[in-house]
């Protein structure tokens, strides 16, 4: 009789729990040296850099898609979601507030979600026109 057959071992499959490590590895990098951290860099330039990038990151993301480029697409959104984490961890923003938001609108029909939002006041100074 032969030795049974060794199960081969699996790789986990990825699942959105990478969000959350990725976010504790940028929130770990805050405040630390700049010149060992892209993240550290990214947060000690402050916080109209670290929009700047995520904004960068998003017309990426577009741009592949509109090209039809399906591996770019993917790579750009790799950036974009680690982006959005170093603009979360500079705002003071956790992960499981944006979930509880997805959660709470789960169900609930994207038009009418946006219907229900309150319509921003716009004010003018007096003498001035709608420009819209």
């Amino acid at each position: 009789m032969g030795r049974p057959a060794k199960a081969v071992k699996k790789p986990p499959v990825p699942d959105g729990t990478i969000l959350d490590r990725l976010f504790a590895t940028v929130e770990q990098r805050k405040g630390t040296d700049p010149a060992l951290s892209h993240s550290a860099r990214l947060l000690s330039r402050g916080t109209a850099k670290v929009a700047q990038k995520l904004g960068e990151e998003a017309v990426e993301a577009v741009i592949e898609t509109t090209r039809g480029n399906r591996d770019g697409v993917i790579a750009e959104s790799a950036d974009l979601l680690y982006h959005l984490m170093v603009v979360w961890v500079d705002a003071g923003i956790r992960p499981e507030t944006v979930w509880a938001e997805l959660e709470r609108r789960q169900g609930t029909s994207g038009i009418a979600e946006k219907a229900a939002r309150a319509q921003p006041v716009v004010r003018r100074l007096p003498g001035t026109k709608k420009v819209w």
